[in-house]
């Protein structure tokens, strides 16, 4: 996981979004890092499978329609299916996605 996230943290120095790697993907499951510098969003979209986002480091916002959730290290937020979304960086920020 160490490759993954210098790799991360390497492309954030010169990023204007944040920036994904995939860290595990079989069959109907897929995890990614994704990391953030403080201000960065992770643009509204949605997903077609259920999702789960976990924080590793730093805080983001979670952001839905009219729900807003403050999460920090080691919170998480279950995401709904086709249901739009974004993610915004409060702090550098580091999050794994985890999609079943």
């Amino acid at each position: 996981m160490n490759t993954i996230i210098n790799e991360i943290n390497e492309k954030l120095q010169t990023a204007h979004n944040p920036v994904a790697r995939i860290f595990y993907n079989s069959g109907e499951s897929k995890i990614l890092l994704i990391g953030f510098n403080k201000g960065m969003t992770l643009e509204k979209h949605k997903t077609h499978v259920p999702a789960r986002l976990l924080v590793l480091s730093g805080a983001v916002k979670y952001i839905q329609e009219e729900y807003e959730n403050p999460l920090k290290k080691f919170d998480y937020q279950d995401i709904p299916v086709d249901v739009i979304h974004e993610v915004y960086a409060e702090e550098d920020s580091l999050c794994m996605l985890i999609k079943c």
